[in-house]
């Protein structure tokens, strides 16, 4: 009996998705709960699995395929046989299999054991190894869990010594039909153009698009402006410094910047609440809680994980559970839940070098703090010209709901709190 694969419920707000691959061919056995295909989405990665045991009999929707809940994807036959359902070779394969039958079959094996990849590998990480014709089960996994993650992949690549090259199907001489046709129907990703400048098309991904769309519509629809600050990080580093091995040893993770910046902006939320609101329609909704967004700049794109409740955690949880986000936004493993809601974001462009930046809002919150490198610089102190730990911060607004008054103070109020780390026991 042919059974539907079909695209299923892909969380709050997310209504379509990309088919970013397959990982089984037309013909393939499966088994019950075995992944078939990676979806795409604006957020993550899904994988939507067999529900029954069989053979994968037809693929509806190809690679790249923008598809909707409840669309089909492909069938399962539950009674069939893989040798009947395999379909037969196309004949440039069949021509290029006659050209070399060795090469061509360690390719088939190479790219058969990059399909049938363990389950516990990352839906980047066996993307990568089809590409690169690595068997997964090759590779030593570093990830949350034993997952085997994107730059496992990579370790293994760079590595591995390779005396022979082994066929592909990018190395698979083209048909005569194919050589001879015009070079602007070649589907390739690069081409020379006339003045023998390379160039190369690259289809956005579909969180990439969503990143660029709502970042437009966030430029469109609100009243951004932004304001800033510096802050001197003397007293943060200090108390860094005094208590880091300690609390590492205790509580078994390093105490970084983040759970300072999280709890001072908690501090300046209830101090500024309006820029822990959103606007709907013709209302502003306060919010009395505070789920605190970390953006990450992952592989695969922007992501914005939440912390929950952020208030009620202790520097450690924040520091826990934000190295615990960063790791699966590096493995692609975040879950939807993750990244649903949040009511004000914090944004770090200081761990890549910036010095400063004016950071975009993330619809629908109305406010994003942006921090930015730390920079030794003359100030001027109690008459003096001393050289400080500085750091410039910036707050990003919807002028519709907070004004510049309050977006000033919102500043002020984080800038003294880390100054007196001291107070974010209380106000934090």
């Amino acid at each position: 009996m042919a059974i539907q694969i079909v695209v299923p419920d892909l969380g709050e707000s997310v209504l379509e998705a990309t088919i970013a691959r397959w990982l089984k061919n037309a013909g393939d056995a499966v088994a019950v709960g075995e992944p078939l295909v990676v979806l795409e989405t604006d957020k993550v990665d899904l994988e939507v699995g067999a529900e029954r045991a069989g053979v994968l009999t037809a693929i509806a929707a190809p690679a790249g395929s923008d598809v909707k809940i409840g669309d089909v994807l492909g069938s399962i036959d539950d009674s069939g046989s893989p040798a009947a359902a395999k379909p037969a070779p196309a004949p440039a394969q069949a021509a290029a299999a006659s050209v070399s039958t060795t090469a061509s079959s360690a390719a088939a094996s190479s790219a058969s054991a990059s399909s049938t990849s363990p389950a516990d590998a990352t839906p980047v990480a066996r993307r990568m190894a089809q590409d690169q014709q690595v068997d997964l089960g090759k590779v030593e996994a570093s990830g949350t869990g034993g997952r085997i993650t994107k730059n496992d992949v990579q370790r293994y690549v760079e590595s591995a010594v390779a005396p022979t090259a082994i066929a592909s199907p990018a190395s698979v001489p083209p048909s005569p039909s194919a050589a001879t046709a015009p070079a602007a129907t070649m589907p390739a990703a690069s081409a020379a153009s006339s003045n023998g400048r390379r160039e190369e098309r690259i289809k956005m991904s579909r969180r990439r698009r969503t990143i660029a769309q709502r970042l437009v519509e966030a430029q469109h629809t609100a009243a951004m402006l932004t304001t800033f600050n510096e802050i001197d990080m003397t007293a943060v580093q200090a108390l860094r410094e005094k208590h880091k091995e300690r609390f590492k040893t205790d509580l078994g993770v390093g105490l970084g910047l983040s759970s300072f910046f999280v709890k001072a902006a908690i501090g300046a939320l209830k101090f500024q609440p309006r820029l822990n609101a959103e606007i709907q329609n013709d209302d502003i909704v306060m919010k009395h809680y505070f789920d605190i967004g970390m953006a990450i700049g992952a592989p695969e794109g922007l992501v914005v994980p939440v912390l929950r409740d952020a208030d009620k955690m202790s520097f450690a949880d924040i520091e826990k559970a934000i190295k615990k986000l960063a790791s699966q936004a590096t493995e692609n493993t975040l879950a939807l839940d993750d990244l649903r809601g949040g009511t004000f974001t914090i944004t770090n462009g200081g761990v890549f070098g910036s010095l400063m930046s004016t950071p975009i809002i993330n619809p629908p919150q109305v406010g994003i703090l942006g921090l930015h490198k730390i920079q030794p610089r003359p100030v001027a102190l109690d008459g003096q010209v001393v050289i400080r730990p500085m750091m410039y911060v910036a707050l990003s607004y919807d002028h519709r709901i907070v004004d510049g008054r309050e977006a000033v103070q919102f500043l002020v109020r984080v800038k003294e709190l880390i100054e007196d780390p001291d107070r974010l026991l209380i106000e934090g």
